[in-house]
């Protein structure tokens, strides 16, 4: 089985903390920051801080002053954990069909207007990105 690489649901609460960082964190400033937003004894905020380096996702330095003080830092940003996390669903629960997957969202929500238009513009922006990307490949070929 292929090891998990991406933030957990938990996991992610304490990923939100360090995105919305823009220096590195020791346990004990996310352990603070991360108290009114969620219900996670100190020990648990440090078991996710673990498992998040031990995935890749944080990397950390030690104090040059205090060796039991680690400084965690964010290795994989919050849009390539969520690229990620999609490309993952979609291969879960729709055998890796991006159009199945699209669709059933599409037509499991009530979109406004503007949303619909929003959406029709990240459309044409892929569809032109995927056709240059497109020519570069065939113009080396």
């Amino acid at each position: 089985m292929e090891r998990e690489t991406t933030p957990s649901q938990s996991e992610w609460l304490i990923m939100e903390v360090f995105w919305a960082s823009s220096k590195s964190l020791t346990a004990k400033e996310v352990i603070k920051k991360i108290q009114d937003k969620a219900d996670m004894s100190p020990r648990m905020v440090r078991v996710l801080i673990n498992r998040l380096c031990q995935k890749g996702v944080l990397g950390y330095t030690v104090d040059e002053h205090d060796l039991r003080v680690y400084h965690y830092f964010v290795l994989k940003s919050k849009e390539d954990c969520q690229k990620e996390k999609s490309r993952k669903f979609v291969d879960s629960y729709f055998g890796g069909s991006r159009k199945n997957a699209m669709a059933a969202l599409l037509q499991s929500t009530d979109l406004t207007e503007e949303q619909f238009t929003e959406l029709e513009e990240i459309l044409e922006q892929c569809m032109e990105e995927h056709n240059s990307a497109g020519k570069e490949r065939s113009m080396k070929k």
